[in-house]
């Protein structure tokens, strides 16, 4: 396993208020992901692992194959992007994770997905 996966990992998370309902403790999150591809040979998401952590230490895992329904295969120098969700009983919380990946050529990796967060505009001051 190389030191660091040929992938960048990119996150944008914003807040749901038409699916969230704060006075039932449910806060909707979006997050898009962007894998760009920073290798020299083309890369396939096999399988996501997420940590998603609420403001009381919660801590929900989720993993499972592939991301939206797919295991995308991302060319070399090239990106792919999606957009998923998040329910957490607090108006503030966590996402971390890691991609399963593997090169053409056969060589797996992981790819690690930083922490971000998942908040509640009015809930940060």
């Amino acid at each position: 396993m190389p030191e660091t996966a040929p992938v960048d990992i990119q996150v944008e998370s914003q807040y749901l208020p038409d699916q969230s309902e704060p006075t039932q403790q449910r806060f909707a999150f979006a997050y898009t992901i962007t894998i760009q591809n920073t290798g020299d040979e083309a890369v396939r998401l096999l399988n996501r692992h997420w940590i998603i952590t609420d403001g009381d230490n919660q801590v929900q895992e989720v993993q499972g194959e592939g991301v939206i329904g797919k295991q995308p295969l991302i060319p070399p120098g090239e990106s792919f992007s999606y957009t998923s969700g998040a329910v957490i009983d607090t108006a503030v919380g966590t996402m971390e994770g890691s991609y399963e990946m593997i090169s053409a050529s056969g060589r797996p990796f992981i790819a690690p997905i930083g922490i971000f967060s998942l908040a509640q505009p009015s809930a940060l001051h």
